[in-house]
């Protein structure tokens, strides 16, 4: 016996409950905590709140795969979505674009029922081109291995480890339905439970040919959604995934490869979802300090273009800021980004830090 799809009780997962309830009574803790928090705060913060742990997911879940997505692209897309002003019209790209709205339909429309369109749907926008990099791979439909069985592995051609091997495909169209039917249908589980479940099941069928780690935490977003019983977000399991990758795909290896019993799993699952809850402060006072910020500085004067570029130094920017950064991100030449920083000098926004080639500019 070699996966745990190849157990004779296959599908029936189970957990030991008393190893798992402290937790589970923790975390509901502490989302009550953190939704009352959320709940006390005006609408803008909560917005931007929402759009700051959005982006933060999309741009992690994908770094979990290799892929690095421009922060500024998504933040955008995301802001455009929820109808959020945050200034300037960019063109952002089919991929980025395809992947928030997969996000977003995860989230904002977390009551609805999953099918196998709708998953289809999901994998298409992921995959706008029909390609993976160089691969055209099968788009918005189950895997078809036309070209050998659907293996995760690392290392050298000629040297590589095959970490797991996932169901045939002609098995894909049964075994689905039986995991959108406990989408669906099974309410006696927890639902923190079923995140974790749904998670670990999607990545042992693996449907797809390429983006089935982005959908499955998809799917776990969903059901913690379902849980909060809030379409906002105001914490990133991805996040929290990404800064325990290592211990990510050692635990789903091990599980893959064992019985039906997923404790180790879901224990796994449920202390990295506490830690992420429990950062989620960190977040939201980003948030606040931002809103302050703009609360003090209301009645200051400046033009569209500081306004955008203030944002986006206040939200995880990247760096220094320059006159050569600040001309780039206000698409404008260099004397006039100079003047736009003389100007935020002035008015005491800006000041001026280091000398020479190291000259930068940070908030007062």
């Amino acid at each position: 016996m070699k996966y745990i799809y190849q157990n004779q009780d296959w599908h029936c997962f189970t957990y030991i409950g008393e190893k798992l309830q402290k937790l589970l009574l923790e975390i509901k803790k502490q989302q009550g905590f953190l939704l009352g928090k959320m709940d006390s705060l005006g609408f803008d913060v909560k917005n931007n709140a929402q759009l700051q742990i959005l982006t933060e997911n999309i741009i992690k879940s994908s770094e979990i795969e290799g892929e690095i997505l421009d922060r500024h692209l998504v933040r955008s897309s995301v802001a455009r979505r929820l109808g959020i002003d945050i200034g300037g019209e960019i063109q952002i790209s089919r991929n980025i674009e395809g992947v928030v709205d997969m996000m977003l339909d995860a989230t904002q429309n977390y009551k609805a029922d999953i099918s196998k369109e709708r998953l289809f749907g999901w994998h298409a926008s992921l995959f706008p081109t029909g390609y993976s990099g160089l691969y055209k791979i099968t788009v918005g439909n189950y895997r078809t291995d036309t070209l050998g069985a659907m293996r995760v592995v690392s290392g050298y051609q000629g040297k590589e480890r095959i970490h797991y091997e996932a169901p045939p495909a002609d098995s894909l169209e049964t075994e689905m339905s039986y995991l959108i039917d406990y989408i669906n249908h099974n309410d006696k589980e927890d639902l923190l439970i079923k995140a974790g479940i749904v998670h670990l099941w999607f990545l042992i069928l693996h449907p797809f040919d390429d983006g089935n780690g982005r959908i499955a935490r998809a799917l776990s977003d969903m059901i913690l959604a379902r849980s909060d019983e809030c379409k906002y977000r105001f914490y990133s399991m991805s996040s929290q995934i990404q800064k325990n990758r290592k211990s990510y795909y050692q635990i789903l290896e091990r599980t893959q490869k064992g019985s039906m019993d997923i404790t180790d799993w879901l224990e796994w699952f449920l202390n990295n979802l506490l830690e992420t809850i429990t950062s989620s402060d960190n977040t939201l006072s980003d948030v606040l300090k931002i809103s302050e910020f703009w609360r003090k500085n209301s009645s200051v004067i400046m033009n569209e273009r500081q306004h955008n570029i203030l944002n986006r130094f206040m939200n995880n920017f990247e760096g220094k800021l320059t006159t050569i950064k600040w001309a780039k991100m206000g698409n404008c030449s260099q004397d006039t980004a100079t003047n736009d920083i003389n100007d935020l000098i002035n008015k005491k926004i800006l000041k001026k830090v280091g000398t020479g080639r190291s000259t930068h500019y940070v908030l007062r």
